[in-house]
């Protein structure tokens, strides 16, 4: 099994140093993932913005963003 390592998180411009921050605060997403992510900057921004438009804001409440979310966790069977 492949093992991608972390950025380094000194090295990251302050962007994506607040996203991992938030990361860390929320637990969402996973801290390691977008460590992971940070790796290449523009991936890890495209997903922290569209993360944060649709899963912290959007229309939706909060609880049902969550409920949508573990039902899709279930349902491919990720134990994450």
């Amino acid at each position: 099994m492949a093992r991608i390592g972390y950025a380094d998180v000194d090295s990251l411009d302050d962007e994506l140093r607040a996203y991992m921050d938030q990361s860390r605060r929320y637990g969402t997403p996973r801290p390691e993932t977008q460590a992971i992510r940070s790796r290449v900057p523009a991936v890890a921004k495209a997903f922290s913005r569209a993360w944060d438009a649709i899963f912290r804001d959007g229309v939706l409440e909060h609880s049902l963003k969550e409920l949508c979310r573990v039902y899709v966790s279930k349902t491919i069977e990720c134990n994450y």
